[in-house]
């Protein structure tokens, strides 16, 4: 699934040809997804203004001019395609063809700025649903979201204070979406092996009895940040269904230290040890047992 950087990815190439542009008219080719599209989705967006388009963990929102916002989701296959008047998809350098088969744009959004936007979903796992935005942080698929890892907020001391009195694994935590929105798999292998830090410590054990931040969590939320800006940087991860609204592959996978590198030698400097790979509450996970402890 998608995670921070492959959503916040996507949003940035929604912006250009959304943001200040009128959602002329809409074809939703089916009535669900993952959940059933309301049942006025049609009429509450054709004729709005999309007045911003922002990110929340791993959903995508379209503020429109009416106070309703558009919630989206990607799911594990869901892709957003754009394209011009004349026809033409944007590409880039790492174009690569993504999923067109007609039989999955599930909805189109005509834009006034001439663009096409195009949702492709094979597998339906996606969802679009249209909140009132003074309804949305109590949403049942947002009042539990945590903080955002790269906004202000997050830092050693709320990190230390979510992860002091919890008992199960460090990895375990960072996945938990109520302590930091947007983590997932990939990215939280990675920013472990570049804290140094064991993904089977115990979360408990990067802050004081008293709750406060000890370096450990100085060092894993420095990782955190860093290494969610460089993803966003390489336009994500281009694992199976990811791809860019160009159709441009992300490359962060170039650059994964530890995830799905078992066998292969740790890139620490000065460290000889391997990358393994074990697997915590169902998913796999990557790392260094010589220099993560």
């Amino acid at each position: 699934m998608p995670e921070l950087p492959e959503v916040e990815t996507v949003r940035r190439g929604l912006a250009p040809v959304m943001e200040g542009a009128r959602i002329v008219r809409v074809e939703a080719r089916r009535p669900d997804l993952r959940l059933p599209l309301p049942r006025d989705f049609v009429k509450r967006l054709e004729g709005q203004t999309v007045t911003g388009i922002g990110r929340r963990a791993k959903y995508l929102t379209a503020d429109l001019a009416s106070g309703d916002v558009l919630l989206m989701h990607l799911g594990m296959s869901g892709s957003f395609r754009v394209s011009h008047d004349d026809g033409k998809a944007m590409s880039g350098e790492f174009h690569h063809p993504r999923a067109t088969a007609p039989a999955h744009d599930h909805v189109v959004f005509h834009m006034s700025s001439g663009a096409t936007v195009t949702f492709n979903d094979p597998r339906r796992f996606g969802l679009m649903l249209i909140v009132p935005r003074g309804e949305l942080a109590a949403h049942p698929l947002m009042r539990e979201v945590g903080p955002e890892p790269l906004g202000n907020a997050f830092d050693a001391n709320l990190l230390a204070a979510s992860c002091g009195p919890k008992k199960t694994s460090l990895k375990a935590v960072l996945l938990d979406q109520t302590v930091v929105a947007g983590l997932g798999n990939i990215y939280v292998c990675e920013a472990l092996h570049r804290a140094r830090l064991s993904p089977k410590r115990r979360a408990s054990t990067i802050a004081t009895r008293t709750g406060a931040p000890n370096a450990r969590a100085v060092a894993l939320v420095d990782a955190i940040k860093a290494v969610l800006n460089d993803a966003i940087r390489a336009g994500g991860s281009s694992l199976r269904d990811h791809r860019r609204t160009d159709g441009e592959l992300g490359y962060f996978q170039h650059h994964f230290r530890v995830y799905d590198r078992e066998g292969e030698p740790c890139v620490t400097p000065g460290c000889h040890g391997t990358v393994r790979r074990i697997v915590q509450n169902g998913r796999s996970t990557y790392f260094c047992a010589t220099c993560q402890r």
